[in-house]
């Protein structure tokens, strides 16, 4: 049987690990024992068509698990129709809406939409209770558990979300998303500084084949998706820089993969390294500072700032900005104060160098 295409978003990583007192048993007994209402049947053909990986490899049906091993399970996320979203009533950051299109804000740590592990809290429950009995179309390919949804961004990533309210809204901004006419422009802040203070990413993103829940840059088009990203330093911080970025496509994790590929994290990213100390000095002083920040931002810290797209009414060009967030503001300005204080350290150094010559 042909191998799945985890390439869309058909189907969502659930991870188990196996106890390091596990005795031998069976992959597919083992698997059956820790999920509830799934049979053994669907286990086995999951293996069968390596949606169940263990330690990023697949296994056979017989595979005995080991202690420690972990277990990779690809589940095919909730196909229901949106009339089995649990409505909830959860506030919404509106900053418009008219009869077509709604504008949204979406904190840091809300997900988009449902799935295996998040049925509930997430922007799709809070458009549920807000819509009432208001069905909101499907974008056409995806799962009839994103009503509104024309597009998206990661659960750890702040800014704006542009909801369509009818099929009419749905297709218009559709076609400008897939003709790359939407205008997405990010704010992050990154470990480092660029050598170029304006440069153009235009590198293939794909699923890494080690690690199915990051994704990397490919030299080979058959293996990633084409993928550019525009970016701008906006604020050099000596260690860390703010900078602008502005997608021309929309892949998964683009800004995230491209920034890293280039050598510059963006701080406080988990996934892709930025939670680590990346740029600075060895000084327990400087790394408690770093820490702090970490403390600041618990997330990556990259935030969808600004969106712009032609009405699908009134064909008018309609531009929207959201500040940054408390927690990338306030790492910002504790980066600033470092700034500061090592630039006034450094003056007063070439003071006291000034003094000591004349002094001689």
């Amino acid at each position: 049987m042909a191998e799945v295409d985890f390439s869309n978003d058909d189907y969502e990583l659930t991870t188990l690990r196996v106890d390091p007192g596990q005795s031998s048993l069976r992959i597919d007994k083992y698997v059956l024992d820790k999920l509830e209402k799934v049979t053994r049947s669907k286990i086995q053909k999951g293996i069968k068509e390596k949606r169940i990986l263990v330690n990023n490899l697949p296994v056979k049906a017989n595979y005995l698990v080991r202690p420690n091993d972990e277990i990779q399970l690809y589940v095919p996320r909730n196909i229901n129709g949106a009339e089995h979203i649990l409505a909830e009533d959860i506030p919404l950051d509106i900053r418009y809406e008219d009869e077509d299109v709604m504008i949204v804000f979406k904190p840091p740590g809300m997900v988009v939409h449902p799935g295996i592990s998040n049925s509930s809290g997430t922007l799709v429950n809070a458009l549920a209770y807000y819509f009432k009995s208001k069905q909101l179309p499907i974008k056409e390919g995806n799962l009839p558990d994103r009503p509104g949804l024309v597009h998206r961004i990661d659960k750890d990533t702040s800014g704006l979300l542009v909801i369509a309210k009818n099929t009419e809204a749905m297709t218009h901004l559709s076609k400008q998303f897939y003709d790359h006419t939407i205008v997405r422009q990010y704010e992050a802040i990154v470990w480092g500084g660029p050598k170029e203070e304006k440069g153009t990413i235009n590198e293939h993103i794909g699923r890494s084949l080690n690690n199915r829940t990051v994704f990397k840059v490919y030299e080979d088009g058959e293996l990633g998706k084409h993928a550019i990203t525009h970016y701008e330093v906006l604020e050099d911080l000596y260690y860390v820089s703010r900078i602008r970025c502005v997608l021309e496509t929309g892949r998964t994790h683009q800004i995230r993969v491209h920034m890293k590929y280039l050598g510059h994290p963006i701080f406080s990213d988990a996934k892709y390294g930025g939670d680590k100390i990346v740029k600075g000095t060895v000084f327990n002083k400087y790394k408690q500072f770093v820490f702090n920040c970490f403390k600041l931002c618990t997330r990556q810290a990259l935030h969808a700032r600004k969106i712009g797209f032609i009405h699908p009414r009134t064909e008018e060009y309609m531009e929207f900005e959201a500040d940054l967030p408390e927690d990338m503001a306030q790492a910002l300005e504790k980066w600033r104060s470092y700034v500061t204080i090592k630039e006034e350290v450094i003056n007063n150094a070439k003071d006291d160098d000034v003094e000591s010559t004349e002094e001689d």
